[in-house]
């Protein structure tokens, strides 16, 4: 596999040896979220105070755009990224503009499944964004991998997961997340790109009003300029905001 860099129109893209984006950066914009996919990633940030998450598991580090977007907007988050190709990690720096802070990001290359399978701690949010240049997650899309997860989460913390797919069907992933996760889980409507984002919980999550989640989204734009409110009006059409409340 090879790793390969374009540029188009201001946006830099990160490939695995194919025309498939695995990440990307405005250039003059490089902590924001230029993909939809990476933003709709960030909605558990809706769900909790504006200091959370202070521990952060990130599998897959592609292009760094959820690392550096913690990273400037959390600023009392830790991060840990696992990611499987030191040559993605390479290209990150020296491409993507991924900040060299060890105090702040710590960065593992190993396989995502066999390092939390390993780990010992428990993180406020974990995100799952592997792939390889097929788009293919192996088993990061795997009940066992899913109960690992849950068994890695704090008291509070979320999962968020990519469910990336070619055939746009996301059933059996989420149904997998529902048995992981106690019926606790749910995906958001796909975007245009085939992405669907998924979350869960171990049942600690209460039930969040939309206007709540409004206000918070609202404060999210403000603060760091992510602006969340077009995916609630996604969500709103949809099963999850039964009787104007988001459970999961």
């Amino acid at each position: 596999m090879s790793i390969d860099i374009s540029e188009e129109a201001g946006v830099r893209y990160l490939h695995f040896g194919s025309s498939w984006v695995q990440g990307a950066m405005r250039i003059a914009r490089p902590f924001a979220l230029e993909l939809d996919y990476t933003r709709e990633m960030m909605v558990p940030l809706l769900l909790r105070d504006h200091d959370w998450p202070r521990r952060v598991l990130q599998i897959g580090l592609g292009a760094a755009s959820l690392t550096k977007f913690l990273h400037r907007h959390r600023p009392a988050a830790r991060l840990t990224v696992v990611e499987i190709d030191p040559r993605v990690t390479a290209a990150a720096y020296q491409f993507f503009k991924l900040p060299d802070d060890d105090e702040r990001i710590a960065i593992h290359h190993a396989d995502g499944a066999d390092f939390i399978i390993e780990a010992k701690a428990a993180w406020d949010l974990i995100l799952v964004d592997g792939f390889d240049a097929d788009a293919r997650t192996g088993r990061l899309d795997t009940l066992p991998f899913y109960l690992d997860c849950r068994a890695r989460l704090a008291e509070d913390g979320v999962l968020c997961v990519n469910l990336l797919s070619r055939r746009k069907d996301f059933r059996h992933s989420v149904q997998r997340l529902e048995q992981a996760f106690d019926g606790h889980a749910l995906a958001f409507p796909s975007c245009d790109s085939g992405n669907a984002i998924a979350m869960a919980s171990a049942g600690t999550t209460a039930a969040t009003s939309l206007g709540e989640l409004k206000a918070a989204a609202t404060r999210l734009k403000r603060d760091t300029g992510l602006n969340l409110l077009p995916t609630l009006t996604r969500l709103e059409a949809s099963r999850h905001l039964a009787g104007g409340l988001l459970r999961f």
